[in-house]
């Protein structure tokens, strides 16, 4: 058994070749092998998102906070709120982050493939978020 304790983790920046805008990633826990599970607590500023990117075996969003937004390559953008849960498919193209006016904090936790749990892609244009 392993527990994490409040504050033993320091906070991080979104990188800039992933992110748009102030993003704060709080680690909550990374299995250690054989599992490959892990999740992170990841906060929006207003205006801030992630580029579209994909999971190789999917990812899972539990929105804690704010009011954000989530798309799917090819459909309209969603918008979340506290209590929403959002499952993405594995390989499907996607981002999600705050709104304009609102920051929003998820829980995103996915699994690695072969050591590998994402695959960063091109950024969004502020013309695919104005919607």
């Amino acid at each position: 058994m392993e527990i994490k304790r409040v504050g033993s983790q320091p906070s991080g920046k979104g990188p800039a070749e992933w992110f748009s805008g102030t993003v704060r990633i709080d680690p909550l826990f990374q299995a250690s092998d054989p599992a490959r599970v892990g999740g992170a607590s990841v906060t929006f500023e207003p205006g801030a998102r992630t580029a579209w990117h994909t999971h190789p075996l999917g990812q899972t969003l539990i929105i804690t906070a704010g009011c954000g937004w989530v798309q799917r390559e090819g459909s309209s953008i969603e918008e979340v709120h506290p209590g929403d849960v959002v499952w993405i498919p594995p390989g499907e193209k996607h981002w999600h982050g705050a709104t304009p006016v609102t920051a929003m904090t998820h829980f995103a936790i996915q699994e690695q493939l072969n050591g590998k749990a994402v695959e960063w892609m091109e950024k969004v244009s502020d013309d695919q978020y104005r919607r």
